[in-house]
This record gives structure tokens, C-alpha cells and sequence, in this order.
């Protein structure tokens, strides 16, 4: 996952992600002109590393992947923080979901995680792929179960 609060440290943590892993492009606030030129050069980077990039908001973006929250796209991700959002993941055809907040995270001050337990149940139900997303990093997702995956900021920029 991306934003703003990365800056420059963005080329940093897409150097860190193995191949075959996703970005969530985010940079909501950015100037769309500005926001153009920084996922094309994102983009560039991804498909010389073997990444997928994945575009969240309404505009779309030239050569992007696959859209996060959407019903158009060949490739579609889904967030999800309950019952009703992973109903809304399956009639959408999402290739795959962001469970979350897992924990607590400082991307959203004062909301409650799901904690682990609630976090697996709704994983459960999920018949595509599941990502961690909340709080985590590679000792917890090691901890945890019903999860393919986790995704982070905070985790990839310390």
C-alpha cells in the first residue's frame, strides 16, 4: 500500500518486495498531473521487478494492473473490514482481499483491529486470496493462519 507519508522512501520499499508480490498505488492527494508521472514511473519499476500495481481511487491511470475497490478491470482487489465488505468482494470477482485492520495502525489513529481471531474468521468465508493488512509485518503474518499474504506501509519503511 502507498501514500503520501512515504515520499522518497517509496523506492526503498519497492526494492524490498519479492517478485510476484502487489502494490495498492494510493496517492489520493497528490496533483493528478504529479500523480500521473509518479505511478507511470512506479509502473515502469513494477514490470522491470516482476510486480503487480494496482490502482485505488476513482481516475484511472495509463497501464495500470488492475484496480483496487472497483467492478472494472481485468485484475480487482477488495477491502475488507467486515461481513458485508466481503460479501461486496465476491459479487465483485475480487482476484483478492485486504482483511483489515488486523491491528491497529497509524494509518487509521484511534480505530480498533480486528484482532487475529475476527481477522482469520473473515478470512475464512473469502474464497479468493487474503491479505493481512492492519498493523502487520512479517513476525506477525508468520503467526498467523488463513492468510496468503500481508500488505503494510509502516512495516516496509522501517
Amino acid at each position: 500500500m502507498t501514500d503520501e507519508r512515504m515520499g522518497k522512501r517509496l523506492w526503498h520499499a519497492v526494492q524490498r518486495l519479492p517478485r510476484g508480490a502487489g502494490i495498492v498505488f494510493r496517492h489520493h492527494r497528490t496533483p493528478l498531473a504529479q500523480r500521473r508521472r509518479l505511478f507511470a514511473r512506479l509502473l515502469r519499476l513494477a514490470r522491470s521487478r516482476g510486480l503487480v500495481l494496482v490502482r485505488a481511487g476513482e481516475v484511472a491511470l495509463p497501464g495500470e494492473m488492475g484496480v483496487h475497490r472497483g467492478t472494472s478491470g481485468a485484475f480487482v482487489t477488495w477491502p475488507v473490514h467486515n461481513r458485508h465488505e466481503a460479501r461486496a468482494a465476491r459479487r465483485a470477482g475480487a482476484a483478492i482481499a485486504f482483511v483489515s485492520p488486523v491491528f491497529a495502525t497509524r494509518s487509521h489513529p484511534g480505530a480498533r483491529g480486528l484482532g487475529m481471531a475476527r481477522a482469520a474468521a473473515l478470512a475464512r468465508a473469502l474464497p479468493m486470496r487474503r491479505i493481512a493488512l492492519g498493523g502487520m509485518d512479517a513476525r506477525r503474518f508468520r503467526q498467523s493462519a488463513n492468510f496468503d499474504g500481508w500488505a503494510a506501509i509502516d512495516a516496509w519503511l522501517d
